[in-house]
């Protein structure tokens, strides 16, 4: 079983799929988790192959109650950073299981991300 696991200190603002921001300070935002997303991978991981599942903890600074699933957004931009630092080959239906986010916390804002490689059998 390969699996990594990797902290993403939050670059810049949440991406939540409940704020209208105007497209244009969406992308620098965007831009900005996808480079933490791509900066995050230790170049001597080995790149997965198969499958895997993809579980990410948010920990945000204040304690109130939030829906960890309307960041999608952030964690699609990291998602797409790590495909372009090659640990992944896509990020399609064939490739992720997931995203699975949840809350992870109080604490300074940051992105818990797991990968877990999963035997194709798994998958529906």
């Amino acid at each position: 079983m390969h699996d990594v696991q990797f902290t993403i200190p939050a670059p810049c603002a949440w991406i939540n799929s409940n704020q209208r921001t105007h497209r244009m300070a969406q992308a620098a935002l965007t831009k900005e988790w996808r480079r933490a997303g791509d900066d995050a991978i230790h170049p001597d991981w080995q790149p997965f192959e198969g499958p895997v599942h993809i579980t990410a903890w948010i920990t945000k600074k204040r304690g109130g109650r939030y829906d960890p699933n309307n960041l999608w957004p952030t964690i699609k931009a990291i998602v797409d950073g790590v495909v372009d630092s090659g640990l992944l080959p896509d990020d399609d239906h064939l490739h992720v299981i997931g995203p699975d986010m949840r809350h992870g916390g109080t604490g300074e804002p940051s992105v818990l991300m797991r990968i877990v490689s999963i035997r194709s059998s798994e998958t529906p």
